[in-house]
């Protein structure tokens, strides 16, 4: 684990932390509310962690008064208390919360909704790029009893399973009789991202005989000890289940693989958000929020079953699938762990994108490759012309060099392969918004 911190803290950008914070003379000093996936377990910790960067003692995580929330408290030098609340009753809440000025600080485990974006202007623009920040990806994984034997899914069936009209396992080609669907409830970020990554686009509601849980873990459980059982769940709580591969469109089978949840290509990935409203005026939230993207913070991120955003360089076996120059690039290349992407309808980077920048670079500076050592890969959704699909995918990948030719990085050869190799289905928006992305190849 020493090794493991030690690797993250050479690899990310030094975020500046506040320091000392002000103890409050009375109520906690930030109250967090909103995803039961961060606020179970990750949004403590790096509460807990930011506590003892600011040299508070006896640091301690502790029930408070509801279910799912949680207190975490220290004791500043002259034996002051510190304390911060951590409610965790899903994503929706989080932003109530801030309209209502009972929370600091929201965590969600999906993006904003527009509606709560309108709805919470009055606060500032929480699409901005001080506001809305991406802690960690995480992996919705599609879970089984470990007795069965099926190992792939497509998100067609997953809709079909999950609405009802797929109802036993011999209709998927196993055996089990009746399916059982196990789900998280209404107010989770978990659900909504399965709602809106499956269902939704697919125009199917969730079966009315699904079993609900507001525990991930409780969830997770249930599924394992149900040989008939099938759900969905955040990364960390796979626990004594089965992960199955996933499909969607034409992309490859693939498993919750860190690395592909990394680079966003696994169908079923998301991002974790601390929104920060521009009027606020709470500095242990601006902290919290710095201390999450540091070294320090990626590396309780990692520790937590999370993927935290470093930049490694992995190797890609070349595949007969593969377009022969991509498989060129991969035979004497590594792939970064990073994809750039892009703004809805623009060719402008993400929030994410630009944050990933300056891990990018960092990484860069580090290993001596800031001079002809990077090749950068552009793809795109599909188009009925071709030469346009592949010229807007070598634009997006030129968009990508000003911004690291502007930080002192000469580029090797910038590629585009317009359509092809997609990671997602181009039947909707947020699939094709995913195939437009650009990866980073390092000598």
């Amino acid at each position: 684990m020493m090794l493991r911190v030690l690797f993250l803290l050479a690899l990310f950008p030094l975020y500046a932390v506040s320091a000392p914070l002000p103890a409050p003379d009375q109520g906690p000093a930030l109250r967090i509310q909103g995803s039961n996936t961060i606020g179970a377990a990750l949004g403590p910790a790096l509460v807990k962690g930011l506590m003892e960067h600011q040299g508070l003692q006896a640091v301690r995580i502790e029930p408070a008064q509801g279910a799912n929330e949680q207190r975490v408290t220290g004791k500043t030098r002259l034996g002051k208390t510190v304390s911060i609340e951590v409610a965790a009753h899903g994503s929706s809440t989080g932003f109530m919360a801030l309209k209502k000025a009972t929370a600091d600080l929201a965590a969600s485990s999906r993006p904003i909704k527009d509606s709560e974006l309108v709805d919470l202007d009055p606060l500032g623009d929480l699409k901005s790029p001080d506001a809305e920040q991406v802690i960690a990806i995480d992996g919705l994984a599609i879970i089984l009893n470990p007795r069965n034997p099926l190992n792939a899914l497509n998100t067609e069936q997953l809709a079909q399973i999950f609405n009802g009209e797929i109802s036993t396992w011999e209709a998927l080609g196993g055996v089990g009789g009746p399916i059982h669907l196990y789900a998280r409830d209404d107010q989770s970020g978990t659900y909504d991202t399965f709602k809106e990554l499956v269902l939704r686009l697919r125009g199917k509601p969730l079966a009315a005989g699904a079993k609900r849980f507001e525990s991930s873990e409780q969830l997770s459980d249930a599924v394992s000890q149900d040989p008939q059982g099938i759900g969905f769940i955040g990364l960390p709580y796979v626990r004594q289940a089965k992960a199955v591969a996933i499909v969607d469109g034409d992309s490859q089978p693939m498993l919750p693989l860190n690395s592909l949840i990394a680079t966003e290509d696994y169908p079923l990935s998301r991002r974790l958000f601390f929104y920060l409203p521009p009027s606020g005026r709470n500095p242990w939230a601006k902290a919290l929020v710095d201390f999450t993207q540091s070294s320090k913070g990626q590396a309780i991120v990692a520790a937590n079953g999370f993927i935290a955003q470093q930049v490694q360089a992995i190797a890609v076996e070349p595949r007969a699938s593969m377009l022969e120059d991509y498989q060129a690039i991969a035979r004497d290349a590594q792939r970064l762990t990073v994809n750039f992407r892009f703004e809805e309808g623009s060719a402008s980077l993400d929030n994410k994108a630009r944050q990933d920048l300056q891990r990018v670079v960092a990484y860069l500076k580090s290993h001596n490759k800031l001079d002809k050592q990077v090749t950068l890969v552009g793809f795109g959704d599909v188009n009925n012309d071709p030469q346009r699909a592949a010229l807007l995918s070598k634009l997006r990948a030129m968009a990508v060099r000003r911004e690291l030719v502007k930080n002192g990085v000469i580029l090797r050869d910038i590629r585009g392969f317009g359509a092809q190799m997609p990671v997602a289905a181009n039947t909707a928006d947020e699939g094709r918004i995913k195939n437009r992305r650009v990866e980073v190849w390092v000598y």
